[in-house]
Order: structure tokens, then sequence, then C-alpha cells
């Protein structure tokens, strides 16, 4: 039942146009009609995958851009929540603070790249910036309109069972935005992987994106492109993960904050 409920949720329409897309390839660039000189046919893409296996460096290679984006993604996600309760709860620091969030905000996060490499050189620790400070702003403003969006009565209730501000804001408000919280932190999850290969593409010389530029530069182009192609299933992956996280907390979705 459960199994068959799963196989349901699966997008075949979608897989079977990637399919379709991946033959015409094929069979284009056998017959010649794609004729770019470092354009490989998805075969041998394939088996340069396979080989990455099993010389073990595509493990060392996720393990190293995985870890700088869960890291980067934790450091922003406490401060993007705690902000956020802050600049929620309190309508005067929103007043001061809402102008430098949305002078902030647009800002793309390869325009800290810069900035990275001359506070940190090449290294880890910039990656971890160049993550961070993009990521945080969907936790932020989901927390932040989770907490203004709490209903009158919550207040009235908090004020009646004399809560403290740490009880309210466990009780009341942490609660009450978990929903717009875990949109916001799902969202930061994808964009913290697109980060961390843009660094290492530019300023940290080990992780996926590393390894892109690598074996372009070594005219590797089936093995650059079977890295291409693990940093998109490793961004399903990573959706997948949270969607499926996500509605099996009930209090994750509206119907169970309702509740």
């Amino acid at each position: 039942m459960i199994a068959a409920l799963q196989a349901s949720r699966v997008n075949w329409l979608g897989l079977t146009t990637i399919g379709v897309v991946l033959l015409i390839w094929q069979a284009a660039v056998q017959s010649g009609l794609l004729s770019f000189e470092f354009l490989p046919a998805p075969s041998a893409i394939f088996e340069g995958l396979i080989a990455l296996i099993a010389s073990g460096d595509l493990v060392r290679e996720i393990a190293s851009t995985m870890t700088s984006v869960l890291i980067g993604w934790l450091i922003a996600l406490v401060i993007g929540v705690s902000a956020g309760l802050l600049l929620g709860s309190s309508r005067a620091l929103r007043r001061y603070s809402i102008a430098s969030i949305e002078f902030l905000r647009p800002l793309p996060g390869i325009a800290f790249l810069p900035v990275g490499l001359l506070l940190f050189g090449f290294s880890t620790t910039m990656e971890l910036f160049v993550i961070v400070l993009p990521v945080l702003w969907p936790i932020l403003i989901g927390t932040m309109g989770g907490v203004i969006a709490v209903p009158v009565r919550l207040y009235e209730v908090a004020r009646t069972l004399r809560l403290t501000r740490t009880e309210v804001i466990r009780k009341i408000f942490l609660p009450a935005a978990a929903p717009t919280i875990f949109v916001g932190a799902r969202i930061s999850l994808t964009l913290a992987l697109v980060l961390a290969v843009i660094a290492e593409m530019i300023g940290n010389p080990q992780g996926l994106g590393y390894a892109i530029v690598r074996e372009q530069q070594a005219m590797r182009p089936d093995v650059m492109f079977a890295y291409v192609f693990v940093v998109g299933l490793l961004g399903i992956a990573i959706n997948a993960v949270a969607t499926a996280l996500g509605s099996r907390i009930p209090i994750l979705s509206p119907q169970g904050v309702a509740k």
C-alpha cells in the first residue's frame, strides 16, 4: 500500500521527457548532427560517472560540498530564525531594520564572492561566507512573516496564562510560524547547494564545483558533465527529502497548525 502510494507520487511524465531528451541527444551526437567537439554523448557521460564512482573521487567531492552546504545552511537557519522572531515580534525593530533588509536581500549570492575572497582567501571559510549571507534571507523573511501573522487571540491567551517572553516564543510564535519557516528553510537548502558549487568553482579548491572546473581544464568533458549531472541529482534529492520530511510532520502544514 505504502509502496503504491509512493509510486503514484513519481512524476512519470517528467521522467519520460528526460529519457526522450537523452535518447535524442545520444542519436544526434552519434549521427553527427551535433558536432560540437566537447559535447559527449549521454553514454560517454554515464561511463565517466561509473569511473568516478569506482575511483572514489565522486564520494570525496560530494562529501566536501555537502558538508559546506549543511554547515552553511544550519548557520543561516539559526541566524534567520532568531532574527525573524525578533523582527516579527517587535514593530519598532522592524521599522528601523526593514529598509536595510530590503536593500541587502536582492543582492545575488555571487556578489559576495569578491568580499569573501578578500576576507578569507581560497578556503572553506570563504565558501561558508558566500553561502550564509544569501541563504538566511528566505528563512528570516519566512519566520518574520509567520510571527506577524500570529492571530491576536493567541496574544490574549498568552496574557491570560501569564506566559513569559520565552514561553510565548516557544509555545506560540514558533508553532504558528513553523510552516513558513519550513518553506524558507527548504528553499534555502537548495540555494545553499547552488552557492556552494559556485564558490568552489572560483574560490575553494575542493568539492563538486572545483571538480567541474578541473575536468573542464583537463579537456575531459565526459567527466565534467558527469559531475554536473551529480549536482542536479543532489538538488532533486535534497528537495525530495525536505518535502517528505515536511509531509510527515503535522505542525509544518497549515492544517496541522489549525488543529
